[in-house]
């Protein structure tokens, strides 16, 4: 059993920063991937970006130049930079963990979500 903690979430005016942060723990025998999705009211949940255990990073293109993913492999945490915060970043952000057990299975594992509102 895997258990993502998050944390982080807020209330930030537009243009504002905020710094996600996403710890993994129990049994796993080595991440592969580390990201955060996010869910806007009414639409689907989309990835806002990756980082594999090779640091190759992938960002939704919305976010590119404004959010920056970074990953602690000692402590099996992920963060999210966010800056310059919109409206339109508003929604439940989610962290998302890709690891294999010791018996070779592949599984992915959910956090249970932080919200993040930009409002004036």
């Amino acid at each position: 059993q895997v258990q993502l903690v998050e944390s982080g979430g807020g209330l930030v005016q537009p243009g504002g920063s905020l710094r996600l942060s996403c710890a993994a723990s129990g049994s796993m025998f080595s991440i592969i991937d580390m990201g955060w999705y996010r869910q806007a009211p009414g639409k689907q949940r989309e990835l806002v970006a990756v980082m594999n255990d090779d640091g190759k990073t992938n960002y939704v293109d919305s976010v590119k130049g404004r959010f920056t993913i970074s990953r602690d492999n000692a402590k099996n945490t992920v963060y999210l930079q966010m800056n310059r915060l919109s409206p339109e970043d508003t929604a439940v952000y989610y962290c998302s963990v890709n690891y294999y057990r010791n018996d070779g299975g592949n599984f992915d594992s959910w956090g249970q979500g932080t919200k993040v509102t930009v409002s004036a």
